[in-house]
């Protein structure tokens, strides 16, 4: 790059104006120089320069709302799975190009450039990949919009495999700046915890609740723009870091107890550190219950500031702010903002309540039990005395409006309780999300029916107008436009690029899948795409794969109802096949598996060592390893993914019935051609029904048969004598084929499945094994799978995460775009 001297335009949109402002933020930004940069250094003058691209339009964006006073809605959520921020923000603030002149000839170039961008792993796995798709849209369809999330020191953990096994390090995406982000240390928001509340009669006599906090913190907001696509709008992201009120105490620190001196620090701080701390303590669960109630109480403070600054009175509150609480984590806002509506503006119980009630909607994303928190009644008191006497009064004056309706069912009123008593009394959050919002939905059809039919059928009976569907989707600009460069320029061209904003134009496909030349040119994009894979697989994990071979694929998170075991039983069997007959004729598959499990979560990191004990021994067999290669690789998240969607044949979808949500994982494989192989499950069901079931691979057990089975008594060893093949696999891990000869190593697999099978792996494996038989037969026809892969690409169109928040717009926000101009 050429020396030059920096200026004051900050937006040109010349090759040579761009590659001066890169120097500009090189010297005024980085303090660095031209003659002495490093990668490091270029790529940050870079993103610099492409985020005052987005800055501009950013004040643009602010300047008319505050003119307009628009509905705004606030998105709290837990997680963000942001994915890779610069070439995102170069396609968003069109200056991909610009950027690309500008580096040419340089010994920076722009491949360089991304890998130096850290990837925000600000989630665990699809809820913080959904939101961040969400936030995408909002701004993509002009809708005033804000999300509130923690700004994780230490985000979802760096995955390595060590013999196997899965180690968990730090994820330090903080370790170097992050160009993207403003922070905002004069804007913090002291948030209180533990103390007791008094109560005291004000000025006209009425007894009011003054909390006094034990402790305080205090939340340093730091955003995150968000730019629309094709459009002017920007939003942004806040995330709120823990910081103490006091750096130390310099008494200690005078007399030498350095450690003493800095502990409130520490502990203050602790809240922000990491994701998720494991639970499986009681000083994890106070964390993580002090880590909801941190970015719950910041986003509302932040959120009423905005609203009065706008004039509007707080009896207003909630024709101006609707707020989506994204699953159980944020419930606590409920009891927080009437906290502050009674507490702090004075408002009577009821009109504080009526208010309450009209501006927070919940999405409920789950059907496991276990993930429908709960937190101990003493915990509560405890850490957040003041919002456990709300909570006991909105319960109160609950099930008295339920004891009206239903006189004398004390059955009824037990189970709709926001306490669940017996044993240590618990706060059901699930309950309150339910009774403190005016929506409550489901994320797949299944999923908001079995919400109504069990998960939450008392509150259904109550209140059947708040329960509502809005099936998941994905945004096509990150995971088709940037994942699959080659696919979304054949498209393009094809049909035009109107898709990346319309994703139904996507159906103009269809009349193509017929044209061979097309399919040679759809072909040709998915093996340029697996080769580049393959590079991946080896760089990672060392192990050769053959692009030829179809890739079977099984990315998302460890968990056993997502059924990874089953998988593995398949590829055991494959393997055994094999052995058994050398010369049979089977499809060349490739499987790739990428998983992390949670660190407290023996049986899933139990599994991952399963799988890649199994590709030991089936990837160095002379013989099955010709045909199979069995590939785990490490640290899956956004980025990684966009790596392998595009490259994947099939889908693997395989969870037991009932018990996925929806599922993201599915849209973005099938958007990117692959087949999906799957149970009836989430939004596999939808899927099915648009792809068309000739060009889907159904097996197992429906959710009614499921729940037959076990009430009717499910006995695994049933299934087991039924198949040999089951046997001998079972056998083989039990007896230490897979284990170096150690019989005891996956043991606790064996008796998991054997004693009871929750997931019923073995109720359903001969069903999956004859789908896998009929997914090889299928394979072997290319011309015909790849028009079976054009159609599913071409009829998916509905699963855009533009198409959801338009729904929710229009069903249950009540909002409207607002272009900017």
């Amino acid at each position: 790059m050429e020396i030059q001297h920096p200026t004051t335009d900050r937006t040109g949109r010349t090759p040579e104006a761009f590659r001066q402002n890169i120097v500009n933020n090189l010297y005024y930004s980085r303090g660095a120089n031209v003659q002495s940069a490093s990668n490091y250094d270029i790529y940050m003058a870079l993103s610099r320069t492409v985020r005052n691209h987005l800055v501009e339009r950013f004040r643009r964006t602010v300047d008319m709302r505050y003119a307009v006073n628009p509905r705004f809605v606030y998105y709290l959520s837990a997680e963000y799975l942001l994915g890779r921020q610069l070439p995102q923000n170069l396609l968003y603030s069109d200056t991909g190009e610009l950027a690309g002149a500008a580096l040419d000839g340089s010994q920076f170039p722009m491949t360089t450039m991304i890998e130096q961008d850290v990837e925000p792993g600000l989630g665990n796995g699809g809820l913080g990949r959904l939101a961040a798709c969400f936030l995408d849209s909002l701004a993509t369809l002009d809708i005033p919009a804000i999300g509130y999330g923690i700004r994780y020191e230490y985000g979802i953990f760096r995955q390595e495999i060590r013999d196997g096994y899965q180690v968990e390090q730090p994820d330090e995406w903080l370790a170097l700046d992050f160009p993207w982000e403003f922070a905002q240390p004069d804007d913090m928001i002291p948030v209180g915890f533990g103390g007791h509340a008094e109560h005291y009669h004000d000025a006209h006599g009425h007894v009011r609740a003054r909390w006094h906090p034990a402790e305080q913190v205090m939340g340093e907001p730091h955003h995150i723009l968000v730019p629309g696509y094709g459009t002017t709008t920007v939003n942004f992201l806040r995330l709120w870091r823990a910081r103490a009120t006091a750096e130390f105490d310099f008494r200690l620190f005078d007399i030498g107890d350095y450690a003493s001196a800095v502990q409130a620090k520490v502990h203050s701080e602790n809240i922000s550190k990491v994701l998720y701390p494991n639970d499986n303590t009681p000083q994890g669960r106070e964390l993580r219950l002090r880590q909801q109630y941190f970015f719950v109480a910041c986003s509302l403070r932040d959120i009423i500031d905005r609203f009065l600054r706008c004039g509007n009175p707080i009896e207003d509150l909630a024709e101006k702010v609707v707020i989506q609480l994204n699953d159980t984590h944020p419930v606590v806002g409920i009891p927080e903002l009437m906290r502050l509506l009674i507490d702090e503006y004075d408002l009577e119980w009821h009109a504080a309540w009526e208010i309450t009630g009209r501006v927070f909607a919940y999405t409920c994303h789950t059907l496991m039990p276990e993930a429908l928190e709960k937190w101990p009644v003493s915990l509560f008191e405890r850490l957040l005395p003041r919002h456990m006497v709300i909570i006991n009064e909105i319960n109160r004056r609950f099930l008295a409006d339920v004891s009206a309706r239903y006189p004398n069912d004390y059955d009824r009123l037990s189970r709709l309780s926001l306490i669940e008593d017996g044993g240590e009394r618990q706060v059901r959050m699930a309950h309150l999300a339910v009774v403190g919002s005016f929506s409550v939905n489901g994320v797949a059809e299944l999923h908001s029916q079995l919400l109504k039919d069990r998960v939450l059928r008392d509150f259904y009976e109550l209140w059947p107008e708040r329960f509502n569907n809005k099936t998941n989707g994905v945004t096509p600009r990150r995971f088709i436009r940037l994942a699959n460069p080659r696919l979304s320029g054949l498209i393009s061209d094809t049909i035009g690029d109107g898709w990346l904003r319309d994703l139904d134009r996507l159906e103009q496909l269809e009349s193509h899948a017929a044209d061979a030349a097309f399919r040679a040119q759809w072909r040709a994009v998915k093996t340029a795409n697996k080769v580049d894979l393959a590079a991946v697989i080896l760089a990672r994990t060392g192990c050769v794969v053959d692009p030829n071979s179809m890739y079977d694929v099984m990315v998302k998170r460890l968990h056993e109802y997502k059924r990874q075991l089953l998988q593995a039983l398949h590829i055991i069997t494959r393997y055994n096949r094999l052995v058994a007959d050398p010369t049979l004729d089977l499809t060349p598959r490739t499987f790739i598996f990428g998983a992390k499990a949670a660190p407290g979560y023996y049986m899933a990191k139990l599994i991952i060592k399963l799988i890649n004990a199994v590709g030991e021994v089936v990837n160095n067999d002379p013989v099955a390893g010709k045909l199979m290669k069995v590939v785990f690789l490490p640290n899956f998240n956004v980025t990684l993914g966009e790596s392998i969607y595009p490259a994947a044949d099939l889908s693997e979808q395989i969870s037991m019935a009932g018990k996925e949500a929806s599922g993201t994982g599915n849209m973005k494989f099938a958007l990117n051609g692959a087949l999906t192989i799957g149970t009836l499950d989430g939004a596999n069901i939808e899927i099915r029904e648009r792809v068309g079931a000739e060009n889907f691979f159904h097996f197992g057990l429906t959710v009614e048969e499921v729940f037959a089975l076990k009430a009717q008594g499910y006995r695994p060893m049933d299934y087991v004598a039924a198949a040999p093949e089951l046997e001998k696999a079972l056998k083989q891990i039990a007896s230490g084929v897979f284990s170096d000869g150690d019989p005891t190593l996956f043991e606790p697999i064996i008796r998991t499945l054997l004693d009871r099978d929750e997931f019923l792996v073995l109720a359903d494996y001969a069903a999956y094994i004859e789908s896998q038989e009929e997914v090889d037969r299928a394979y072997r026809d290319e011309e015909t799978w790849t028009q079976r892969a054009i159609l599913n690409a071409a009829r998916c169109g509905f699963f855009s995460s533009d198409r959801a928040m338009r729904q929710y717009a229009e069903e249950i926000w009540r909002v409207k775009s607002l272009p900017v101009k």
